[in-house]
């Protein structure tokens, strides 16, 4: 397959599930209910939506995501995240327990996807400098958590922290990394929405200078 079908076919893909997960907001009677159950707020007819420390305002039903107070555009990939959170978010408390990617359903056989995805950028690039990754993640509005060599926890929504875990490489042993979860998680995403949702804030804090 070339790079130029890859990459239209990736596009095509997106604009497609952006495009269903949009009807279905559209269509959604109860957007006061929606945003009790997700944590989001409502306001001047419009959806507000915490998202990696930064507010997003959702119009319905002709579904327009924007930044609060922007103009910049949003990546189409991280639209579809929010509307697939606001759409399976089921309102469950946080659990205050933590999970893997194994543990969650479906998470088993999906792992070996997720750890190249979501986990193997983070140990590439932290690897042998963890701090670093903690440092470059309070910009996305993480906070230090007590794990491993070095670890933050994001609050990718409302109602999905994300903890990220390094142990620090050196010449004998490779680095190794984790990612937790509360384990009320699978009541707001799916394995492959958590996977695409991780992947997506590890090149966040890779990318951050």
């Amino acid at each position: 397959m070339s790079p130029l079908f890859d990459k239209q076919y990736w596009q095509y893909g997106h604009e497609q599930a952006l495009a269903l997960a949009s009807k279905q907001l559209g269509e959604t009677a109860d957007i006061e209910g929606l945003c009790q159950r997700s944590g989001a707020r409502c306001a001047d007819g419009a959806i507000l939506l915490d998202y990696l420390g930064r507010r997003y305002r959702i119009t319905c039903p002709e579904v327009t995501i924007s930044p609060e107070n922007s103009q910049d555009a949003v990546p189409i990939k991280e639209r579809i995240l929010m509307l697939h959170y606001l759409l399976n978010a089921r309102g469950t408390p946080l659990a205050n327990q933590l999970i893997t990617f194994r543990e969650i359903p479906e998470g088993a056989n999906y792992y070996d996807v997720f750890h190249k995805r979501a986990i193997k950028p983070i140990v590439d690039f932290f690897g042998k400098n963890p701090p670093a990754m903690v440092a470059n993640a309070a910009k996305l509005g993480g906070r230090q958590a007590d794990f491993g060599d070095a670890s933050v926890t994001l609050d990718a929504f409302p109602r999905v922290p994300i903890t990220f875990v390094l142990w620090r490489g050196d010449e004998e042993l490779p680095a190794e990394g984790s990612v937790l979860f509360d384990a009320s998680v699978a009541d707001y995403l799916s394995s492959y929405t958590l996977t695409e949702l991780c992947e997506t804030i590890a090149w966040k804090m890779v990318k951050i200078k």
